[in-house]
């Protein structure tokens, strides 16, 4: 991984409690203009970051399949989805359907998908900070500032612009 995103890792794990306390915060304060403002530092972070330096979210942390994500990859690899599922899966603790290694077995060592166009739904719209809804997503962005330097980024944005 790139030095530098291994550095802006390191940084959101020593500000992990005091990113949390600001985000547990910023849910209670309900920012009318949140959506737009993250989605900004969204856009602002991925100036900097590119995902085939990192890959991180692939190596550490895996997503949770839907039946159309698992029909569409099975679909992809030629594969019958019970197949697929025997092949690539696992239940995990909350009985939901999981990579069973990681990093991901689609994940290359140029860090580019094998199977980009047919990715499962979370890869699509992780990291989570370019969507509706950032108040609901708040969590699981505190969650991602330990896997993703942009999301860190995005936090660091939120703490400047978002003083509580």
């Amino acid at each position: 991984m790139n030095p530098d995103y291994l550095k802006i890792l390191e940084n959101a794990r020593k500000k992990s409690s005091e990113n949390k306390k600001f985000l547990d915060k910023l849910k209670t304060k309900k920012p009318k203009d949140l959506d737009i403002v993250t989605n900004n530092l969204n856009d602002e972070a991925f100036e900097k970051i590119n995902c085939l330096d990192c890959a991180n979210c692939c190596q550490t942390t895996g997503p949770l399949l839907l039946n159309k994500d698992i029909d569409r990859l099975a679909a992809e690899l030629k594969l019958k989805p019970s197949i697929f599922t025997e092949k690539y899966l696992k239940i995990d603790e909350d009985n939901d359907y999981v990579f069973s290694t990681l990093p991901c077995p689609f994940l290359g060592s140029d860090h580019y998908c094998h199977v980009y166009e047919s990715r499962p739904n979370a890869c699509r719209e992780f990291p989570h900070t370019q969507q509706r809804n950032i108040l609901q997503k708040l969590k699981i962005t505190y969650h991602n500032t330990h896997i993703c330097p942009a999301v860190s980024l995005v936090v660091e944005g939120l703490k400047q612009k978002y003083v509580l």
